[in-house]
């Protein structure tokens, strides 16, 4: 029997979105570099909009100026797709992966990505599926959890979001992933009750090791930063 790949997991609660992203990069770099093993980061974020490489303005319904007005960041990134939102009480999952260890293959990445939310939504009750032609997991006609990925030297980044307790009224002022026809939900919604973010975290984390077939090995934030700051201080190399 083969040993299971460690993937370290990461509850860092609630950040500021640059904050993270800039620790994503961080984080590529060191596993590119064969520094660190992989990781997944899971959190909250403080509200915040983020536009992908294929984003349109049109999808964006109000101004930059008027989102940061009433307490959001509008950030443009480096990930497919195009516009989403994230905020407190979504729970957001940042793989940093050596893909081509696994497979390479990103349609299956995404693939699987979606059937570790799936396996979670399953477990409190709630029926979720893939639509047709799209990238995400949904509840009826309604989508529960966005996916948008960076993969560069076969190193993954960016992730996906799956609104557990969120205020779906910040999707308003958007056209999410661009899909006109297409609503929000969330667990909250669904079930029609509050759930456990850390419950659903936990969840999901067990998930991901099975579909993925790793060790799941949870660690603390302020530890992980800690090992990270010394392997920083080894002279790594950006890509």
């Amino acid at each position: 029997m083969r040993e299971l790949t460690p993937v370290s997991v990461i509850l860092l609660g609630l950040t500021n979105y640059k904050s993270t992203w800039d620790l994503q990069r961080k984080l590529f770099n060191l596993r590119a570099q064969g520094m660190i093993s992989d990781v997944l980061l899971l959190n909250e974020h403080h509200h915040v909009y983020t536009i992908g490489k294929s984003g349109n303005g049109d999808h964006l319904l109000a101004n930059e100026e008027e989102l940061r007005s009433r307490g959001a960041e509008v950030y443009h990134i480096d990930r497919g797709g195009d516009i989403t939102y994230h905020g407190p009480g979504q729970l957001v999952g940042y793989p940093i992966l050596k893909l081509n260890e696994y497979y390479a293959d990103v349609h299956r990445y995404l693939r699987d990505l979606e059937e570790v939310i799936i396996r979670t939504l399953a477990e409190f009750g709630i029926l979720a599926h893939r639509e047709g032609g799209y990238t995400g997991v949904w509840v009826g006609s309604d989508k529960i959890a966005a996916i948008g990925v960076k993969v560069s030297h076969w190193i993954t980044m960016h992730g996906f979001a799956l609104n557990v307790n969120t205020d779906l009224s910040y999707f308003d002022r958007i056209i999410p992933c661009g899909i006109f026809h297409k609503g929000v939900t969330s667990m909250e919604r669904v079930l029609d009750q509050e759930v456990s973010f850390d419950d659903v975290a936990k969840a999901l984390s067990r998930h991901f090791g099975e579909v993925f077939g790793v060790h799941i090995i949870e660690r603390e934030a302020k530890e992980f930063i800690q090992e990270l700051h010394y392997h920083e201080s080894e002279n790594v190399e950006c890509l």
